[in-house]
């Protein structure tokens, strides 16, 4: 595991230690449902997900462990590992990704943020956050119709130093817009301004024309997950470092508007009545908000006390009826009732 990374999970993993007052760690209990949460089980470090359009079946990173990217079905929870695998491909774009070495080194992919843009025909592109060999967004071809979903990778942008990547939103175009959580390289004192909540990243663009480059406005502490509205013109913004959340548009003068939440906001995704979830850390809980982005209004949704084997959440997603929650370390994924 790449250096980079090995230092961001001491961050995240030292940050929830210190806000839960956590004891020595543990094994963990048997992954069996108890009370009202259900679990996905089998997991390793599930810090990201997405929904496949349809519902039938939710894709994860995988941020520990072995790597890759993980297809879950949704009717029994079973879990296959669908890259690397033996119906996996590699097939480089060159026309977009001109500029990709080739496909990541698999003996060391981990994977981090998600983004998933529908395609036509169950076809759809799926851009990850890639750790490990490289730091760089990975570029997939997602194709549902088969029995089990397949991926094809098909092109890369690596990051420049000392670009610490963290989330991800796909553009439809094959660029992209990524956060830059925490700087490769940096020291342990620069890393607690951040907690503080100093501004240490920002949010990049990367387009096959331009390369890479900053958003206007969107310096942050421990920029984390991102969303953007349907027009283009407005982008979404989960502030770890200083608990906050912000909306920014794009452009050269851009305006920005921001709020805090009072717990580490991690990633953030659009649910279907047209708010926005956003999922973290609070002291010793996992907690859930809805935010409105018009008017920037919040409303608590979920705060759960690390149990069960499960804590450090770190995004929300809705499946049908349900919540699935990620986390950033562990083995499993929650599922509660949404309410």
């Amino acid at each position: 595991m790449k250096r980079s990374v090995i230092a961001l999970l001491l961050v995240i993993g030292c940050a929830w230690a210190r806000v839960a007052n956590a004891q020595p760690a543990q094994p963990p209990p048997p992954c069996v449902d108890a009370g009202d949460v259900r679990f996905v089980c089998g997991q390793q470090g599930p810090e990201d997900l997405v929904v496949v359009p349809g519902g039938a079946w939710v894709i994860t990173g995988v941020f520990g462990g072995s790597g890759g990217i993980n297809a879950i079905r949704v009717t029994d929870r079973t879990t296959t590992k669908i890259y690397p695998s033996a119906a996996s491909k590699d097939r480089l774009d060159a026309k977009i990704y001109n500029m990709c070495p080739g496909p990541p080194d698999t003996t060391k992919f981990t994977t981090h943020g998600l983004s998933l843009l529908p395609g036509r025909n169950n076809v759809h592109r799926l851009f990850v956050v890639g750790h490990g060999g490289r730091e760089a967004i990975e570029v997939f071809e997602l194709d549902a119709r088969p029995a089990t979903p397949a991926l094809t990778w098909i092109g890369c942008a690596v990051a420049a130093d000392p670009i610490g990547l963290n989330s991800v939103r796909g553009l439809s175009d094959g660029g992209f817009i990524t956060s830059n959580f925490l700087p490769r390289g940096g020291t342990q004192a620069a890393t607690q301004k951040m907690m503080a909540g100093e501004k240490n990243g920002e949010l990049w663009e990367w387009y096959t024309a331009s390369g890479w480059k900053k958003v206007p406005g969107s310096e942050a502490a421990g920029a984390n997950g991102l969303e953007m509205s349907a027009d283009g013109k407005t982008l979404y913004v989960a502030a770890w470092g200083s608990q906050s959340f912000f909306r920014l548009s794009r452009g050269s003068a851009p305006k920005r508007d921001e709020i805090p939440l009072g717990f580490r906001v991690d990633n953030i995704r659009w649910a279907r009545d047209g708010s926005i979830l956003a999922a973290g850390q609070g002291v010793n809980e996992t907690v859930v908000v809805k935010i409105n982005p018009r008017t920037l209004a919040v409303t608590p949704i979920l705060k759960r006390p690390g149990q069960n084997g499960f804590n450090g959440g770190t995004v929300a997603v809705e499946v049908g009826d349900d919540y699935w929650i990620g986390s950033f370390a562990g083995d499993r994924i929650a599922v509660v009732r949404a309410r």
